[in-house]
C-alpha cells in the first residue's frame, strides 16, 4: 500500500472488530476490567514478547507484592529482579523499577493521562503508552505491537517492510486513520485488535473463517495471508560459551552459594550468577588460584546445556565445587557473596541458574 493511501480508500473495519471484542473477544484476563493504569501498565510490560499463560502467575504474585505504584517505587531492585526471574527480558523489570520511581518523584504518583506524556517514562514505549491512554483514560490512539502490525499489514495488504523505520511509520498513521470515532470504543479497539492477533489472525495458519475481518482483508482476497506482514531484514542468530563455576559450601539445606552480580549493562544484567569465564583455561587458573594449598573439596563436572534467547544460542559448562565450609573466593574470583537457600528464593537469578539450583 503506497504511504499517500487516503483515508477514505481505507477499509471500514472499526465498527466490526469493536462488535466482534465485545461478543468474542477475550474478557477473563485479570488486567481487564480495570481502568487502573498501574495494573495495566503492569500487564502491558510483562505482555512484551511473553505468552499469557506465562504471564499470569507473574502478575497475580506481582500484585501481591506490590499492590500499587507507590510500593513498587520503594521496593529494592533486587527484590524486583527476584520475583521477575524466569520472564526473560530482564531490562523490562529494570525500567519496570524506574517507571514507578519515576511515575512517584515527578507524578505524584499518578500515571500520566496522555499517551504522549506517558511515552516519556522509562520503559514505557508509543504502544505501550497508547495501550494505557486507550485502556484507562479513553484516548484515541493507535496501539502497534507485533500482534497489530500482523491484522493490519494482512488487511491492508501492506507491503513495506515493517522490520523499517519508515514502512513503520506510515503503519502508524494508517493505524490512528483506523480507529472508531467514538472515544468510549476505545477500549473494546484496542483489546480487539490485539485479541484478534493473538487468537485468529496468528502468523502461521490463521483461521480467516472466523475473523471479523474477513471481507475486508487485501491479503485473503489475494490468497496471499503468508505474505505479510513484509520483514525482510532477519537478525542473525549468535553463539557463545561460558564456562561456569558452581562454588558451593556445605550439603543439603546447609548449602551456600557463591553468587557474583553481573554488570548493569548486557545480558542478564544486574542478575546473580555463577563465576562465569570465557574459556576453560581460565576456569582452570582461577580454579588453581582458589585453592592454592591442601583444601578439602570435591569437584564434579555437570551436563552442558544451551541457553536459548532471542536472537542468541548459549551454551554453558557447569563445574560444581563443594567445599567443606565457606572460604573467601574474592581475590581469585572478584567481588561476590555466599547465599544461603533462604536467600536465593529472593533473588534475581537467570532461570537456567535457578533451574540447577533448584530455587
Amino acid at each position: 500500500m503506497p504511504p499517500a493511501t487516503p483515508a477514505a480508500a481505507l477499509p471500514r473495519i472499526a465498527d466490526d472488530l469493536v462488535r466482534w471484542q465485545r461478543a468474542q473477544g477475550r474478557h477473563g484476563l485479570p488486567w481487564q476490567h480495570t481502568r487502573d493504569p498501574y495494573r495495566v501498565w503492569l500487564s502491558e510490560v510483562m505482555l512484551q514478547q511473553t505468552q499469557v499463560t506465562t504471564v499470569l502467575g507473574y502478575y497475580a504474585r506481582f500484585l501481591e507484592r506490590w499492590p500499587d505504584v507507590a510500593a513498587l517505587a520503594a521496593a529494592p531492585l533486587d527484590e524486583v529482579l527476584g520475583q521477575w526471574s524466569g520472564l526473560g527480558y530482564y531490562s523490562r523489570a529494570r525500567n519496570l523499577h524506574r517507571c514507578a520511581q519515576a511515575v512517584v518523584a515527578d507524578h505524584g504518583g499518578r500515571f500520566p493521562q496522555r499517551a504522549e506524556r506517558l511515552a516519556t517514562l522509562p520503559g514505557i514505549g508509543p504502544s505501550t503508552a497508547a495501550a494505557i491512554a486507550s485502556f484507562c483514560f479513553d484516548e484515541r490512539v493507535a496501539i502497534l505491537d507485533g500482534n497489530v502490525k500482523r491484522v493490519l499489514a494482512r488487511v491492508l495488504a501492506f507491503d513495506g517492510d515493517i522490520g523499517q523505520g519508515g514502512p513503520t511509520r506510515t503503519l502508524w498513521r494508517i493505524a490512528g486513520q483506523l480507529l472508531p470515532e467514538a472515544p468510549s470504543d476505545m477500549p473494546a479497539w484496542t483489546q480487539g485488535v490485539m485479541d484478534l492477533g493473538a487468537t485468529v489472525c496468528t502468523p502461521r495458519k490463521p483461521q480467516c473463517g472466523v475473523c471479523p475481518l474477513t471481507t475486508h482483508c487485501a491479503a485473503r482476497a489475494a490468497g496471499r495471508q503468508a505474505n505479510f506482514p513484509v520483514k525482510e531484514k532477519r537478525l542473525k542468530r549468535g553463539r557463545r560459551e561460558s564456562w561456569c563455576l558452581w562454588l558451593q559450601a556445605g550439603q543439603g539445606d546447609a548449602a551456600q552459594v557463591w553468587l557474583q552480580q553481573r554488570p548493569h549493562t548486557g545480558i542478564w544484567s544486574g542478575l546473580w550468577t555463577w563465576p562465569l569465564f570465557d574459556a576453560a583455561d581460565a576456569r582452570e587458573a582461577a580454579l588453581d588460584a582458589l585453592l592454592p594449598g591442601p583444601v578439602e573439596a570435591s569437584a564434579q563436572a555437570l551436563p552442558s546445556f544451551k541457553h536459548v534467547l532471542t536472537h542468541l544460542d548459549w551454551t554453558l559448562h557447569p563445574l560444581r565445587l563443594t567445599l567443606a565450609g565457606p572460604i573467601d573466593p574474592q581475590a581469585a574470583l572478584g567481588p561476590g557473596r555466599w547465599f544461603d537457600r533462604a536467600a536465593l528464593a529472593t533473588l534475581g537469578l537467570p532461570a537456567p541458574i535457578a533451574k540447577a539450583l533448584a530455587v
